[in-house]
């Protein structure tokens, strides 16, 4: 592939840096997308993507697109996780009527690929959800997670889940985290156990999360199916250095949770105002423009809130498209600020892996 030169931030947006920091199948109507990797860059590049002419505004679309996985399934490319803000401590416990209603509110609002898992203990809350939204089944993209910090048997957990959720199968499965394992064999192990339930049918497609290089790397050393995504905390503050680059080598997609970071936890940061700049080019939210940023580099976002408005308000990153460099330029300045939100206890404080 030919090299291309990455171009510096453009001037006004290095100005605003400077300045005091204050503050089981789709539709057929889905219109996948391809990934082309940029062998300058090692990011992918996506065919509803753009303009080569960098600086210049690309043509604005009317939907968005699925991302095509590496098994020939496809993803829509913004979810709705029900993580966090829908945490229940109590799986078993008495039904939470409001995680149902917010679900439900979010699956009106346009979200029909949700995200959850085991450890967020809302799974039932979530099935119930989806009955109550008398969507058809076929329409949604359902994820959940098995565990990642204990070794729990991988079967039992899995229908588990099936049972709360009240499906036959889900879409993704994904092991949530790699912490549960002492050893590469227990990571095999329990992809292997991933495997056997895909095989199954069960679920469409696996993969895991919160992986980094040398976990896949051992998961690749035996797997018999490479994991379609690798699901991890990714914002202009914490973009895992060469890691986005590895999974796509490999044709292992990415999606992004806590992709809001920049414009609510880590604020104040060195993004503040070019946020604010592009927000107002484009008649969006800072909010909006951080998800555009993580879908323009052919990443999934997951996303969540308790407002209807916002929610309906994030399916308009469809009307519009940051510019390549405009891409570039939030990548290279968000260098200058780290901030992890998760697993803090995992990582030093300055790994950015």
């Amino acid at each position: 592939m030919n090299k291309i030169l990455r171009s510096p931030p453009s001037r006004s947006l290095l100005s605003l840096t400077q300045r005091p920091l204050s503050a089981h199948r789709f539709p057929s109507r889905s219109i996948p997308i391809r990934s082309i990797m940029n062998s300058a860059t090692g990011s992918y590049q996506t065919s509803f993507g753009a303009s080569g002419n960098l600086g210049i505004a690309p043509k604005q679309m009317s939907q968005l697109p699925n991302l095509k996985l590496n098994d020939g399934n496809e993803i829509p490319i913004l979810g709705y996780g029900l993580g966090t803000a829908n945490f229940k401590s109590n799986s078993d416990g008495p039904v939470d009527k409001n995680i149902v209603e917010t679900t439900v509110m979010a699956i009106k609002a346009g979200f029909l690929h949700l995200d959850g898992a085991q450890v967020y203990g809302n799974e039932t809350e979530m099935g119930l959800a989806i009955k109550e939204s008398a969507v058809p089944r076929e329409k949604f993209y359902i994820t959940t997670k098995i565990t990642g910090t204990e070794n729990v048997p991988t079967q039992a957990a899995f229908e588990d889940s099936l049972r709360k959720l009240q499906l036959d199968y889900v879409d993704l499965y994904l092991i949530h985290a790699p912490f549960f394992a002492s050893s590469p064999a227990d990571l095999q192990a329990k992809w292997a156990d991933l495997e056997a339930i895909h095989a199954s049918g069960k679920a469409k497609s696996i993969g895991v999360s919160n992986y980094l290089q040398k976990d896949i790397e051992a998961i690749l050393a035996t797997a018999k199916i490479i994991p379609a995504i690798n699901q991890i905390e990714y914002h202009p503050y914490l973009q895992h250095g060469d890691l986005v680059p590895f999974l796509h080598s490999h044709k292992i997609a990415v999606a992004a949770y806590a992709p809001l970071t920049a414009v609510t936890k880590a604020k104040p940061g060195p993004l503040d105002g070019i946020y604010d700049e592009l927000a107002r080019k484009y008649g969006v939210t800072p909010g909006e423009v951080a998800l555009r940023w993580v879908i323009d580099q052919g990443m999934v976002a997951l996303t969540t809130s308790g407002n209807e408005d916002r929610l309906r308000g994030y399916q308009k990153v469809a009307a519009f498209k940051l510019t390549p460099k405009e891409v570039e330029d939030i990548k290279e300045i968000g260098l200058q600020k780290h901030y992890r939100g998760f697993w803090q206890k995992r990582f030093d404080e300055n790994d950015r892996s």
